[in-house]
């Protein structure tokens, strides 16, 4: 007991960290000018970054206007000090104003804020790099000279600095090619690693049975259903915040978890169960490529690609969890109650902590 105890309360202090793994919790438009000086405009949507940056932990749904400004300046003050802007290594000194947030229907859309940077471009710069401590999953960069008609789009990962950008060149337009690459690889990372909730729900499926017939079964119809609600979000034909989102997500994790502890038989219905979570998830999924806005011609192209990302992703989750636990144990006759039993209810637990977590404190 003591030691089912303290692995709980290990992968619960891991959750707090991982539970926020969208892409585009920060994006940044820096333009470089041809009088030698560079802006840079940040968009910040708090509902995505992780617990531990978000300025609006905490907060009831109802607050005033006063304190909403007062936490979005207090954010961008640490983000100023924390940021790493530089030309040839030599950190920038900056400037900063607010800007007025993009006009949405989404009322989760007040929360989000922006800020413009701006700075000197030193005479013969030639490389720029931009870097941040922020632990915040993938976050995306758009860098462009004055004139040129396209951007080069950057993905950072939190935490490092960007790729040196070349201020004497314009950006080299991405082949089709690169940009099934780009989503097929942000895809695979939205799940491995940085989706610690879509992987414990996987293996919430994975410890039902063994038996190959139901855990595909159960995986096709939790595909479908999320690249459907994918597809539909993306094309804007459905959207849902992710503060309704995300705890029902929790929410489907302690449920599959439940059902492996009360029985080890698959049930049909339990087929319509996943699907319906997987429209869920689906929508947990299109919340990593909203807004970035993601060129009207690309959209196919990146539906496709980030969902065959995904689809590998967990597919490697199973495979995984097949090679290190299946094989070795699964033909044993205490599998159920010394595995399967006690790896539900860590998963379930887990589920349950990221659902009060993700309600109240989110």
């Amino acid at each position: 007991m003591r030691k089912f105890v303290f692995a709980f309360l290990v992968l619960a202090a891991l959750a707090i960290p991982l539970v926020a793994h969208e892409l585009g919790a920060v994006q940044a438009d820096i333009t470089f000018k041809k009088n030698g000086t560079f802006v840079a405009d940040v968009q910040v949507d708090p509902e995505h970054l992780p617990l531990s940056l978000n300025p609006f932990t905490g907060l009831p749904s109802v607050v005033s206007e006063t304190e909403l400004q007062r936490r979005r300046e207090a954010f961008q003050k640490d983000f100023l000090e924390k940021l790493d802007l530089s030309f040839d290594g030599v950190r920038s000194t900056l400037g900063m104003e607010a800007l007025a947030p993009p006009p949405s229907q989404d009322p989760a859309a007040a929360w989000r804020f922006g800020f413009r940077l701006n700075g000197v471009i030193p005479a013969g710069a030639r490389a720029f790099t931009w870097g941040h401590p922020y632990k915040m999953g993938q976050y995306l960069l758009r860098l462009r000279n004055e004139g040129d008609a396209e951007a080069r789009t950057a993905w950072v990962e939190g935490g490092k600095a960007s790729l040196p950008f070349d201020l004497g060149s314009s950006p080299i337009p991405q082949t089709k090619l690169g940009k099934i690459g780009l989503y097929l690889k942000l895809g695979f990372t939205h799940i491995l690693p940085e989706g610690t909730d879509h992987i414990l729900f996987v293996l919430g499926l994975f410890f039902l049975s063994l038996r190959i017939k139901p855990l595909l079964l159960q995986v096709t119809s939790f595909t479908l259903a999320h690249s459907l609600t994918l597809g539909l979000s993306l094309f804007g034909v459905l959207s849902l915040s992710p503060r309704i989102v995300e705890p029902l997500i929790a929410v489907s994790i302690v449920y599959v978890a439940v059902e492996n502890i009360l029985t080890d038989e698959f049930k049909p219905w339990r087929l319509a169960v996943v699907f319906s979570f997987g429209l869920l998830h689906g929508l947990g999924f299109a919340g990593a490529l909203r807004d970035l806005h993601i060129p009207k011609s690309d959209f196919l192209g990146a539906l496709i690609s980030f969902n065959v990302g995904v689809e590998l992703g967990q597919l490697s989750v199973l495979l995984l969890a097949f090679i290190t636990v299946g094989l070795a144990f699964g033909k044993k006759p205490w599998y159920r109650q010394r595995i399967s039993i006690p790896a539900s209810v860590l998963i379930g637990l887990t589920g349950l902590f990221w659902t009060v977590q993700r309600v109240f404190f989110a």
